[in-house]
């Protein structure tokens, strides 16, 4: 009996064309919808999506997954800025004094991304204004971590864990 091979993309698109043909795939919604938020990166606005919380309360807040199993990701130490692991640090304003703030994101955003550090995986570190008459916008994480130097902010971190997936911002309508 001779051997057929195939590539793992063409049984994907083989299996893909069948299901199409018989009607299988056409249970599936034609689409999605989920908020999308903005955030700073490098003193550039990025966009995000949020799927999955560890924190239960959080999670119904936002209307997405409550996924206890996240915090599974949180390493035994303190996580020191600009170590890279799987869960990466997103500065959070409880308060909402302005947007988050992403250490890392896919440069550029999508498929062709080349940035080894980046993952959608974040541990939340909350940020308070020590005189939050003095609030200034706060747009990277090296501008973040100054105002800390400075005594402007506090950093606290939180055990709550989040996917958040940057993505392109094509998927933003105009």
């Amino acid at each position: 009996m001779k051997k057929f091979e195939i590539s793992k993309w063409a049984a994907v698109m083989l299996i893909t064309a069948s299901l199409g043909l018989t009607g299988c795939a056409s249970t599936a919604p034609s689409g999605i919808s989920l908020p999308l938020h903005q955030a700073w990166f490098n003193d550039q606005v990025i966009y995000y999506v949020t799927t999955d919380v560890s924190d239960q309360e959080m999670a119904r807040a936002m209307g997405v997954n409550y996924a206890p199993r996240l915090r599974d990701a949180i390493p035994n130490y303190p996580k020191p800025p600009r170590q890279k692991t799987v869960i990466e640090r997103v500065y959070a304003f409880p308060n909402g004094e302005q947007r988050n703030i992403f250490p890392s994101a896919p440069t550029p955003v999508g498929s062709e991304s080349t940035d080894v550090a980046y993952s959608p995986v974040w541990l939340m570190y909350a940020v308070k204004w020590i005189e939050p008459k003095h609030a200034i916008e706060l747009t990277s994480e090296d501008a973040l971590l100054d105002a800390e130097a400075k005594g402007w902010v506090n950093i606290e971190r939180t055990n709550i864990v989040v996917n958040c997936p940057i993505v392109p911002s094509t998927y933003v309508s105009h």
